[in-house]
């Protein structure tokens, strides 16, 4: 059993062996210990699709539309899911590095041990998207998203870069949020309830407070 722990929160990831892979190009009737490298799926629509135990490296599935189904035991290196659309699918038991989501848009997304190490999601927006298990964003740039009535408790998102992120709705109580930039962070304070952070990030929180809380401060 393969895991990792970032903070507080210990993920159970996917054990793949490349050499007891079969290599494939076509995700249309879904994968199964499947290796894929380097493969263009762009503008692609998946539905009811079914990835597990794949090993997927340097894929564009950018502007594509994956509607329901689940990747389960993957591990998804390089991928670029720019300006795609990810609906009612559910993640579980999977590392993703490297990949790229920016101004992708996940709707009704369930996660379950999830490691996102090193993604981009900046311009990214996250509906409803729900942790039903351990679930880290590790050195990730969230820049620019927007999330709003996600439920995702006791999560980490240690060392990310948060500015300019808006959260509305949502739900973090129990997050570690230790070694991530909250400057330019938008959202009531009320989405903050009950998360974790360093000693070094409470200036930044006393910057949203004074923002949330439309204070006025003066040196007189």
């Amino acid at each position: 059993m393969r895991t990792t722990t970032i903070g507080d929160v210990k993920v159970l990831l996917p054990d793949l062996k490349p050499d007891d892979l079969d290599t494939t190009m076509d995700p249309a009737d879904g994968l199964i210990e499947a290796l894929v490298e380097g493969a263009s799926w762009r503008g692609s629509h998946l539905e009811d699709v079914s990835v597990r135990s794949s090993l997927i490296s340097g894929v564009d599935l950018s502007e594509s539309t994956w509607e329901a189904g689940n990747l389960y035991g993957c591990e998804i290196t390089r991928t670029d899911f720019s300006g795609a659309t990810l609906t009612g699918i559910t993640i579980e038991r999977c590392a993703i590095t490297g990949s790229r989501f920016t101004g992708t848009r996940l709707t009704d997304v369930r996660l379950k041990d999830v490691l996102f190490d090193g993604c981009r999601f900046d311009y990214a927006t996250l509906q409803r998207v729900a942790a039903a298990g351990s679930v880290a964003f590790n050195d990730c740039t969230l820049t620019n998203g927007a999330w709003s009535s996600c439920r995702l408790p006791r999560i980490a998102l240690r060392s990310c870069d948060l500015t300019d992120l808006e959260l509305d709705s949502c739900h973090l109580d129990g997050a570690d949020l230790r070694g991530s930039r909250l400057y330019g962070l938008k959202t009531p304070l009320d989405n903050l309830r009950g998360v974790t952070l360093g000693e070094d990030q409470l200036s930044d929180l006393t910057r949203l407070t004074v923002a949330a809380l439309d204070l006025a401060v003066r040196d007189d």
